[in-house]
């Protein structure tokens, strides 16, 4: 980041979402509600998994780093959207800037790559059952895991040092709701045809290599299940991958929409899509894996029962 003591700008205004004035309060408390299901549903998960012996396998070691994925993205973005809610215009320090976007990629990568992998377990269970003891046990789940995590911050690390070695000289508005890399380019006073080209390189291309990656794996996984002759087995074992395709859609399709285009995406769409993924799809992930997960229920009712007998 050697350049960034060429830029004079101090400090970065965010804009934050369009909205009425009217609305301002009504806005606070909606995602305000977000937020608090947000951190209350994925803690609820962690201590679910962390808790009950009977769920020391590997689906549940990545959904429990899914959990925690959740809670810091909302965390990176949610609060500084609530305060524009209170305030006319939000400011964020120069530093502050680069530690949001770079968090905010660290996290979003990690949890790419983490659908990823957990696809490749899905795969393995289904379609490979013998050789998934050998291939994907508690030792290897936490090794990936922390592949992942590295990975996921080197990743953010180009595109932080790429963004802000960038001189930035004025104006100072942000057209967002938080510190992003397209928005910021938007900012720069100089050349950025670098930056957006590793942009659709880097962030878009790899969100869709993961993307068809796990959809090939699906592939593989409902050609399996089509084979089980009872329909009650089809049953069964469509439902321990059904959850991981709901949260793969809500979570791939936004990303690649916005970073693979990003010259030709209206803002108010592309924050309206932002916002889905940032948001809304780390509140739906507890609801998406405890409603329609058997043994996540089984475990919910019987650490209620737990906790009336004690």
């Amino acid at each position: 980041m050697g350049q960034m003591n060429y830029s004079s700008v101090m400090e970065f205004v965010l804009v934050g979402l369009p909205h009425p004035e009217v609305m301002k309060i009504p806005l606070f408390m909606l995602f305000s509600f977000i937020y608090l299901c947000t951190l209350l549903g994925n803690s609820l998960l962690i201590l679910v998994v962390k808790g009950d012996p009977h769920l020391k396998k590997p689906m549940y070691h990545f959904l429990l780093n899914l959990s925690f994925l959740d809670i810091l993205l909302s965390t990176v973005t949610l609060p500084k959207m609530l305060t524009n809610f209170l305030q006319k215009e939000t400011t964020i320090s120069f530093q502050g800037c680069i530690s949001q976007l770079y968090f905010f990629h660290f996290l979003g990568s990690t949890e790419c790559f983490l659908y990823t992998v957990m696809a490749y377990d899905r795969f393995l269970a289904i379609c490979r059952p013998l050789h998934y003891p050998n291939f994907m046990n508690l030792k290897l789940c936490r090794q990936f895991s922390a592949g992942i995590w590295l990975i996921g911050s080197l990743h953010s690390m180009i595109h932080t040092m790429l963004t802000f070695r960038l001189p930035f000289c004025g104006p100072n508005r942000i057209d967002y709701f938080f510190c992003d890399v397209i928005p910021m380019l938007k900012l720069a006073c100089a050349d950025t045809t670098l930056n957006k080209a590793i942009i659709i390189t880097n962030i878009g291309a790899v969100a869709l290599i993961c993307f068809l990656m796990i959809l090939i794996s699906y592939v593989h996984i409902v050609n399996t299940i089509l084979k089980i002759k009872s329909s009650e087995g089809r049953r069964k074992t469509f439902s321990t991958c059904a959850s991981h395709m709901i949260s793969v859609f809500f979570y791939y399709g936004p990303p690649v929409f916005i970073y693979l285009s990003p010259n030709s995406i209206d803002y108010a769409i592309e924050e309206s899509v932002a916002v889905f993924y940032t948001v809304i799809t780390p509140m739906l992930n507890p609801l998406i894996y405890s409603l329609r997960n058997n043994e996540v229920k089984t475990s919910l009712k019987r650490m209620k029962c737990d906790k009336l007998y004690e």
